[in-house]
């Protein structure tokens, strides 16, 4: 386990750093080890769901028709991927509650690893009047609203869990001696990933309570986010700017 408090001023100092925090955690624990396999994992789970090899030409381009939503399902899990590694490599934590919500979020991705792919491909298939097909049967009228409801909750989850950990990195502060900037930074990231969560739980109630002739068009509500999300990154980026020019940032913990 990693002693959070081993940063003295003068190591601190010279650490690289990016986007105004010092990254604390370059070298990979076991933990960042057992969490990069298991992402690697769930894109395994993602290819082996659409594993038959086509016999012909037309098999072919059927399975090429699979890519767009593929391609959507595995960026959602490379983003939760970029997100904890950022976290990791930021702060450098692995004390008994990072450990835990590290592996809780791994367990998340790993049960909800399928409705990612379903969303998207529903959501393929009718943008492109069905010529792309969906992995997702609607049997019933409430599969579709359903269906967001299942994946907002395991967004939003993963989301929180994100949250988490940068909260407990900010508990932490004087231990990882953060400075101002490091600290709105912290808070800038709590902010950001606490929008998708919010939005995530929207577009589920969105699915679930409303009528299911309303309820198909939750997947919209997820259309907020490139909105709320670069204003949300610009607020903060100018309470950056002012307090780096209203007091220089020292290099030790403030």
């Amino acid at each position: 386990m990693q002693d959070v408090g081993r940063f003295e001023p003068a190591g601190v100092a010279t650490l690289p750093s990016s986007q105004d925090v010092r990254l604390r955690g370059l070298e990979v624990t076991r933990l960042e080890t057992f969490c990069d396999a298991a992402f690697a994992s769930a894109v395994t789970l993602l290819v082996i769901s659409g594993s038959t090899i086509p016999r012909s030409y037309a098999a072919l381009v059927e399975a090429l028709k699979d890519v767009p939503a593929f391609l959507t399902s595995f960026a959602a899990i490379a983003l939760m991927w970029v997100a904890h590694r950022q976290w990791s490599r930021r702060y450098g934590l692995e004390d008994g509650w990072t450990t835990l919500i590290s592996l809780s979020v791994v367990f998340v991705m790993l049960v909800y690893v399928y409705p990612p792919q379903m969303v998207a491909s529903a959501f393929m298939s009718f943008a492109s009047g069905g010529w792309l097909p969906s992995a997702f049967t609607i049997v019933h009228a409430r599969d579709l609203p359903g269906l967001f409801v299942v994946y907002g909750v395991g967004l939003a989850v993963q989301m929180t869990l994100l949250v988490f950990l940068y909260v407990r990195a900010l508990r932490l502060g004087e231990s990882l001696r953060l400075n101002d900037v490091e600290r709105l930074r912290t808070r800038q990231e709590i902010a950001l990933h606490a929008t998708v969560a919010a939005t995530a739980v929207a577009s589920a109630l969105f699915a679930g309570l409303l009528p299911t002739i309303v309820g198909i068009w939750a997947g919209f509500v997820y259309m907020t986010l490139p909105v709320t999300m670069p204003i949300t990154a610009v607020r903060y980026a100018r309470r950056v700017e002012a307090l780096k020019a209203d007091a220089p940032v020292r290099e030790e913990d403030t």
